[in-house]
C-alpha cells in the first residue's frame, strides 16, 4: 500500500522533483533528499531545488521538432518542470527560456507545501541497499565522487566521465547598444535575441585570441571526453577559422539594420531574466581562464566595457553505461528496486533529464500501487529516449539529447518540416493511446 512505501529520491535536480511531482499527484509519499545546502557540486551555488546550472533556455517550443514534440508530451503527462518553466518564461523567440531564479523557487515552494513530499537536505554518500521500498537516483551528471564510486561499485562498470562547459551571464546595462542590435533570426519572432556583429577583420582577431587564450588546466587523470551538442567555444574554434561562423557565430538571417546586411559573424544573447537586466552568452560555454574570459570576450563588437554576472567556468559530467544496466522501465537488471533519472542514465539536456524523472516517478508510483510499470511507444519522443539508453550499442554508447533520428525509421521521402510535423502527430496520437490503455 502506498502509505507505509515511501518512495526515496535522491538529488533535488529537474529529474528528481519531476518525479517527486508524479509520485506525489499519484498519492504516494516521497522523500527528496539534497545534498545543498550543506555541499555544493563546482556548478551549483543556490539552495533552491531544480536550479539550472549552464543555459535558461529549454530549447525549441516548436512541435515539429524532436524537443517540442517532448515537451508536448510532458505537458501531456502533467509535467511539473514544463508547467513551471512556461509560468516563468522570458521571451527568446521560439525557444522557450526561463527566468533561472523564479523558475527554482516555485519548483521549491510547490514541493515544499506537497503534505505528501518531504524534502530532506542531506548528503548520500552510498547507494540504499536492496529491499521492498523504491528508490529513484537522480544526482545528475555531477553526482559527487563516494556517490559515484557507489555506483560504480554497484554495476560492476567502470563509469564514464565527460566534461561540459557553462557559458557566461552579462549584464544589460553594460552593453552598448549603438553597435548591438535586437533580431530573430530572418525575423522570426519580436526580436529577442541581442546581435553583436562583427566584420572580418574583427572575427579573425576574436578567433586569433581565443586559440591562444590561457585556459583552466585538466588534471593529470582526467581523461576529456566533451558532449558534441555542447562544445567549448575554443574547442568548436579549433576545428577551423570557419567552424564558428557555422555553429554559434552563425550571421545568416540576422542583417544589420544599420547596413541592411548579414555582418561577417555574430555573437547572440538571450535573456536571462524577465526583466532583461542580465543575458546569456548563446553556445559561449568556455573553460578560459576567468580573467581571459573578460579580456576576450571584451573584443565583441558592444561587449567593450561588459561587466558579467557569471563567468563560464568547467566541470564534469558522469554518467552509467545504460544499455548494460537498465530495463526500459530505468528500474536496473539486477536491482528493479533502484530506478535511475536524469542526466545520469546518458540522456543530455534540461527537457530530456526531467522527461526522464517524469517516466521514473510514473512507474514508482505503479510499482508501490502493485501495478505494472510502463514503456512509451517508441514512436513518441519519450519513448525514443527509452529506446537510446536501453538498446543502444553499449560499446558505442555516448549521451544524446532527443532528436529524430532516435525514432524509429521513417519510409517516405518527404521534406524535413513535414516529416517533422508527421513524425510529431503519429507520436501524440500514440502518446494519448499510451496513456488511455495504461490509464497514465
Amino acid at each position: 500500500m502506498t502509505e507505509n512505501r515511501t518512495v526515496t529520491i535522491i538529488g533535488g535536480g529537474l529529474a528528481g522533483c519531476e518525479a517527486a511531482w508524479q509520485l506525489a499527484t499519484r498519492g504516494c509519499k516521497v522523500r527528496l533528499i539534497d545534498m545543498k545546502p550543506h555541499r555544493f557540486s563546482p556548478a551549483h551555488h543556490s539552495k533552491d531545488l531544480a536550479e539550472l546550472v549552464c543555459s535558461n533556455s529549454l530549447r525549441s517550443n516548436d512541435v515539429t521538432s524532436a524537443v517540442g514534440l517532448l515537451k508536448e508530451e510532458m505537458r501531456r503527462c502533467n509535467s511539473l518542470i514544463i508547467a513551471q518553466a512556461q509560468a516563468t518564461e522570458v521571451p527568446a523567440g521560439k525557444a522557450l527560456a526561463v527566468d533561472r531564479e523564479k523558475f527554482a523557487a516555485r519548483i521549491s515552494q510547490i514541493l515544499t507545501d506537497n503534505p505528501l513530499v518531504e524534502i530532506v537536505r542531506e548528503e548520500i554518500l552510498s547507494i540504499p541497499p536492496a529491499s521492498q521500498n523504491l528508490t529513484i537516483l537522480a544526482t545528475g551528471p555531477l553526482t559527487s565522487e563516494p556517490l559515484a564510486q557507489a555506483l560504480a561499485t554497484l554495476t560492476g562498470k567502470e563509469r564514464l566521465a565527460f566534461y561540459d562547459a557553462i557559458a557566461p551571464i552579462v549584464y544589460a546595462d553594460s552593453l552598448d547598444m549603438d553597435i548591438i542590435y535586437c533580431k530573430s533570426r530572418y525575423d522570426d519572432g519580436p526580436g529577442d535575441y541581442l546581435n553583436c556583429p562583427m566584420d572580418r577583420e574583427r572575427y579573425q582577431r576574436f578567433i586569433t585570441e581565443l586559440a591562444d587564450g590561457e585556459y583552466m588546466p585538466l588534471k593529470e587523470f582526467e581523461d576529456v571526453k566533451y558532449f558534441e551538442g555542447c562544445l567549448p567555444v575554443e574547442v568548436i574554434r579549433a576545428r577551423g577559422d570557419e567552424t564558428l561562423r557555422f555553429g554559434p557565430m552563425k550571421p545568416v538571417g540576422l542583417a544589420d539594420p544599420k547596413t541592411g546586411r548579414d555582418p561577417y559573424a555574430v555573437v547572440q544573447l538571450r535573456k536571462e531574466n524577465r526583466e532583461g537586466t542580465t543575458y546569456n552568452m548563446v553556445g559561449f560555454q568556455t573553460k578560459l581562464t576567468y580573467l581571459e574570459q573578460k579580456r576576450i570576450f571584451r573584443l565583441i563588437p558592444g561587449m567593450e566595457k561588459v561587466e558579467f554576472a557569471r563567468l563560464g567556468s568547467i566541470h564534469r559530467n558522469t554518467f552509467v553505461l545504460s544499455p548494460a544496466l537498465l530495463q526500459p522501465t530505468l528500474q536496473f537488471i539486477d536491482r528493479p528496486d533502484l530506478l535511475l533519472a536524469g542526466q545520469l542514465a546518458g540522456v543530455e539536456g534540461y527537457v530530456e533529464s526531467a522527461a526522464m524523472g517524469l517516466l521514473a516517478g510514473i512507474n514508482a508510483a505503479r510499482i508501490v500501487t502493485g501495478r505494472t510499470p510502463v514503456v512509451p511507444p517508441p514512436e513518441t519522443a519519450l519513448g525514443s529516449l527509452v529506446n537510446h539508453l536501453t538498446r543502444s550499442d553499449a560499446k558505442k554508447f555516448q549521451p544524446s539529447n532527443v532528436n529524430f533520428g532516435l525514432f524509429p525509421a521513417w519510409q517516405e521521402k518527404v521534406k524535413k518540416k513535414i516529416r517533422g510535423l508527421e513524425r510529431s502527430q503519429l507520436a501524440l496520437v500514440k502518446l494519448e493511446q499510451w496513456r488511455d490503455s495504461e490509464n497514465i
